[in-house]
């Protein structure tokens, strides 16, 4: 990688305000995505928001979950499979790593 593509890539991180690339960061301040992540797509750095802010999503599975947060899992997943399915250039994929 050459000196211009590193300088290009930690201006990029640091304008996202993130740690790295990959690693998707809460953004409260931001109207309407709640996470932010830079993703290496192809080669290029992509900046990707997604989720939306002061949704009650499912999360990560917990012990004795509701029937009704498995269903709301189960639904985001059926519906958003073909964009999950794209990778980490989608914003679908984020949100079903991070939120679901």
């Amino acid at each position: 990688m050459s000196k211009q593509r590193q300088s290009a890539a930690k201006r990029k991180l640091k304008a996202a305000g993130v740690s790295g690339v990959g690693k998707p960061k809460r953004t409260p301040g931001h109207p309407t995505k709640s996470h932010i992540v830079v993703a290496n797509c192809n080669g290029k750095l992509k900046t990707i928001r997604f989720g939306e802010q002061g949704a009650s999503t499912a999360g990560k599975p917990k012990a004795g979950e509701g029937d009704r947060m498995k269903k709301k899992r189960a639904s985001f997943k059926a519906r958003h499979r073909k964009n999950i399915a794209k990778g980490v250039c989608s914003a679908a994929y984020w949100a079903n790593k991070v939120k679901w």
